[in-house]
């Protein structure tokens, strides 16, 4: 199993303690490397900045060109530069990053990092993105989900401990809705553009689906079903906020650090945001709730890939990355966005962080995306435009337009 693999090599580590004809190089024989990352938070582009100023220090025949986007902008932004033959030298992203493999694109992931940095990498982090066999991606950071709940809201309405399972979801996000006044939602459930297969894969999961047979995307299952039915049920109970579909999980995750909302499921780097933003606010963490009470939560990692834009600057692509990868830099990285790192050799600062516990105790139950089948580029996009429809539609229409989605992928 992939989660047990990862949490066997994190636990080792913390006791261990073609498309463009753009030129490599530019004057003076510089050359300049196009780097597209997601935004993880206000710490994000700073952080890029200052590695980005160190790196060139020490490397003064390379330039680095950097564009941060939104998780929720990054996507049409990718596809708009891949279909104009304008895809950036380096990408972040998460598993829809190493799909681009399948249509000869990138580079393999030991190609652009050395021997040295691979081996410092858990290997079924790289394992979980392979695209037939192969891996493009070389992961940057690792996460679980979990949830979090308002203390206070809590108490005002009477809930004595965070719920285990999804009727006792819905019994305490109706109470909460219930206290009127300034509270949103019950229960935040980001169906929007953004991040909405990273939702319902929570919901799926908990009920014993999978996007997968081994071979090929099942979207269409009567567990998945179930879980969507129940998600339509929140809704239509209003134990949510207004309009899931329309809503996007970064927006929605800041409602609840302002103690709007009475539960969300979050990464790890809500932790951070909620010391920056809302200190004050009384909040606990908590495995996520499932259809019977047993254990299990998404599990993700975003990775690198490099497009094969240009031979001549596989050495300086293979440079820059070594050097993220550097352990100080690696580390700060994960601080700053706090996350699980997936480095053997950042294993010992997650020990370091007992906010990350519940996280961390999730792997071994956690299940991913199927990323090294092909299709799940497009499923994921699927799940991105349609599943918001459930407040409208049948779970079962919406799972059968997916599946249609997936099936001839796009």
């Amino acid at each position: 199993m992939i989660a047990t693999a990862i949490m066997s090599a994190l636990a080792l580590a913390l006791t261990a303690c073609g498309g463009s004809s753009d030129s490599g190089s530019g004057e003076g024989g510089t050359t300049e490397l196009e780097l597209l990352v997601p935004s993880y938070g206000d710490k994000t582009k700073p952080y890029w900045e200052q590695l980005i100023k160190d790196f060139e220090a020490k490397n003064t025949n390379i330039k680095v060109k950097l564009e941060v986007q939104s998780w929720d902008d990054i996507y049409k932004v990718l596809d708009t530069k891949v279909q104009g033959k304008k895809q950036p030298d380096i990408l972040e992203l998460d598993s829809a990053g190493p799909a681009y493999g399948k249509e000869d694109l990138l580079y393999k992931a030991d190609e652009i990092v050395s021997p040295a940095t691979m081996s410092d990498i858990v290997s079924s982090f790289v394992d979980s993105a392979k695209i037939d066999g192969t891996a493009y991606g070389v992961p940057t950071v690792a996460s679980t989900r979990a949830l979090f709940y308002n203390k206070d809201l809590f108490a005002k309405a009477g809930i004595q401990s965070p719920p285990k399972t999804w009727d006792e979801l819905l019994d305490a996000a109706k109470k909460i809705k219930a206290l009127g006044g300034d509270v949103a939602g019950g229960y935040g459930m980001p169906l929007g553009s953004e991040e909405a297969q990273g939702e319902t894969s929570i919901w799926a999961y908990g009920a014993g689906a999978s996007w997968s047979d081994g071979s090929k995307i099942t979207v269409n299952t009567p567990q998945a079903t179930e879980a969507l039915t129940f998600m339509k049920r929140m809704v239509s109970e209003k134990a949510t906020q207004a309009n899931p579909g329309a809503t996007n999980r970064t927006p929605l995750i800041n409602v609840f650090i302002q103690g709007k909302i009475g539960m969300i499921t979050g990464l790890p780097p809500v932790v951070g945001q909620i010391k920056e933003k809302n200190p004050a606010l009384q909040y606990g963490i908590a495995p996520s709730p499932t259809k019977d009470g047993k254990p299990v939560t998404l599990g993700v990692a975003d990775y690198f890939v490099a497009f094969k834009k240009d031979q001549d600057k596989k050495d300086a692509i293979r440079k820059f990355l070594d050097f993220f990868y550097q352990k100080d830099n690696y580390v700060k990285f994960n601080d700053n966005e706090g996350f699980i790192p997936a480095t053997k050799s950042g294993g010992a600062a997650v020990a370091a962080k007992p906010e990350l516990k519940t996280f961390l105790d999730a792997v071994p139950a956690a299940k991913f995306y199927p990323a090294s089948l092909a299709a799940w580029g497009s499923t994921s996009g699927a799940f991105k435009s349609l599943v918001g429809q459930i407040e409208t539609k049948s779970a079962g229409d919406v799972l059968k337009e997916i599946q249609q989605k997936a099936d001839s992928g796009g």
